[in-house]
């Protein structure tokens, strides 16, 4: 026997479907609360289909529903059971090509036991607290190179309406050295404003690696 336990996670309480194995459904569909009372309902489930299916510990399997099942996981890693989180597309998927249309939890809970059979779901890996910081700076990297490449188009975008002559004074417009001179001399008209050596000057202290001759 291969058993397993759906659970239509919701807020606040579970959908429960069981199947001892392929096409065959154990008992009717029943809802737990996400209670201590709820999750001991709940095991005395568990235990009694390991007893029926020749002591074979059921899998379960559940979706993804963002902190709704934080609970529900936290009591199955407790209690040291098997669980697989289904990416919400692929369960959607999978009730958009079932005949049972009609969209309610017990539905559901029927639907991800079927999906436990059809597909090639493997139990969720918990990771390590230094795969979710990585996780974490990656996406913030992400949002930040995002942001930088906006704000680049957008000084651009300025730059060709009160600047146009300054793209191509520096190798690189982006450059520490660019963008400070840049912040002193905002437009032609403070260019046009002073003078030569103090145009040097400064680039000069901005650009200590520079010679005067290059500022």
């Amino acid at each position: 026997m291969n058993p397993v336990v759906g659970l239509d996670v919701s807020k606040g309480e579970s959908q429960v479907q069981s199947f001892l194995d392929k096409g065959q459904p154990f008992r009717k569909s029943f809802s737990v609360k996400h209670t201590v009372e709820g999750f001991e309902n709940l095991l005395g489930f568990l235990k009694e289909i390991e007893r029926v299916a020749d002591g074979k510990q059921p899998s379960v399997i559940l979706e993804s529903t963002g902190h709704y099942h934080s609970p529900v996981i936290q009591f199955l890693e407790e209690q040291q059971y098997v669980y697989i989180i289904v990416n919400p597309l692929i369960s959607h998927r999978a009730r958009s090509t079932s005949l049972r249309k009609v969209k309610t939890d017990a539905v559901d809970a029927y639907l991800l036991c079927e999906l436990y059979y059809k597909e090639e779901v493997e139990p969720y890996k918990k990771r390590g607290i230094q795969l979710l910081n990585l996780r974490n700076l990656t996406r913030q990297q992400e949002t930040i190179s995002s942001i930088s490449a906006q704000t680049k188009v957008q000084l651009l975008t300025v730059l060709d309406q009160i600047f146009p002559e300054y793209r191509g004074v520096f190798g690189n417009l982006y450059s520490k050295v660019s963008l400070q001179t840049l912040f002193l001399f905002p437009t032609s008209e403070h260019v046009l404003n002073t003078t030569e050596s103090v145009l040097t000057e400064k680039i000069v202290s901005l650009c200590t690696r520079r010679s005067e001759k290059w500022a």
